[in-house]
């Protein structure tokens, strides 16, 4: 079972409070995402830091119900 772009932003929202997220569905499969997550909270970390705070948000979803999330991440100025 799939997740849809909705519950991926929601889920990114909730751990995130303060981000703006924008989901794009790649293949048209609900399989395949691309997330762009810009947060203020992420300034001061790294890249893979920013990433690992997102996969947190996704409460264990990656390699599940989510089969694939290319992620872009920033800082709102930065952006």
């Amino acid at each position: 079972m799939a997740m849809d772009a909705g519950e991926i932003e929601r889920l990114i929202r909730a751990g995130i409070p303060d981000a703006e997220v924008t989901i794009r569905d790649l293949a048209g499969d609900g399989d395949h995402y691309a997330a762009t997550v810009i947060a203020a909270s992420f300034r001061g970390k790294s890249r893979v830091q920013q990433h690992q705070l997102v996969y947190q948000a996704l409460q264990g979803q990656m390699g599940g119900k989510l089969h694939a999330l290319a992620l872009q991440t920033g800082v709102p100025d930065a952006a």
